[in-house]
């Protein structure tokens, strides 16, 4: 996903650099002062989100949003929350209020659904994700993930790298890794179907000799596996 920021001041640009190279999925293209460089810009470039500040010298970010005919995804950062109603009625994915935090900053582009413009493209492949550990969020590989296992509050992710603490549940995490083979096999283990080394009626034994309990619940889940071999 391709995107320019639209903004005058350097230490907002400095923040936006760092959390859109911080979160992986997005291509910083151009960062401009002000709407009438971003605007000859989009003339002859495209992209697929603009981070754009309201109050900017020669013309605003909410007149510049009006001259674009086709506008890509918008995000819009400002101080003043006056313009929130106005925003909203252009058709902004969200609106960020400065300062805001990282946390807030995933929130906003995850709201942003790229049209597909070639059926037959294949979808794009995910190969890491973050976990919210307290106020911290970590970037992990999910090939480095060997299994998950819950502990009443919170969910501990063992990684070929160590372990991470989540504040997601075991649902949670079966939910989101259920394509990338991730298998529940008790209550309170998810494993990775890649680091399977041994299968016997009562466990599963991992790399690292890491051995989990087969709960009689989740036998049947691994009856895809055995019957491979």
């Amino acid at each position: 996903m391709k995107c320019i920021i639209v903004e005058d001041q350097p230490p907002a640009q400095r923040i936006l650099q760092k959390y859109i190279t911080d979160i992986g999925t997005i291509e910083l293209v151009n960062t401009f002062t002000d709407a009438i460089q971003a605007l000859d810009f989009l003339k002859s470039n495209s992209v697929d989100l603009i981070f754009l500040d309201i109050h900017l010298p020669k013309l605003s970010g909410i007149d510049f949003l009006k001259t674009l005919e086709h506008p890509p995804s918008v995000i819009l950062t400002t101080a003043f929350p006056d313009f929130a109603l106005e925003s909203y009625e252009l058709n902004v994915v969200d609106y960020l209020l400065k300062p805001f935090s990282f946390a807030r900053f995933i929130k906003a582009v995850s709201k942003i659904n790229i049209p597909k413009t070639d059926e037959s493209a294949p979808e794009p492949v995910v190969n890491s994700i973050f976990i919210k550990s307290g106020h911290e969020y970590h970037k992990v590989l999910i090939e480095d993930i060997i299994m998950i296992n819950s502990d009443r509050d919170y969910t501990e992710l063992n990684t070929s790298n160590g372990k991470h603490l989540s504040n997601n549940s075991l649902k949670y995490w079966e939910d989101t890794l259920s394509e990338y083979r991730f298998i529940r096999v008790h209550k309170s283990y998810l494993v990775n179907e890649n680091k399977i080394t041994r299968i016997t009626a009562t466990e599963v034994e991992l790399i690292n000799r890491i051995q989990i309990p087969i709960g009689r619940a989740y036998k049947k889940n691994l009856d895809p596996i055995i019957s491979k071999s």
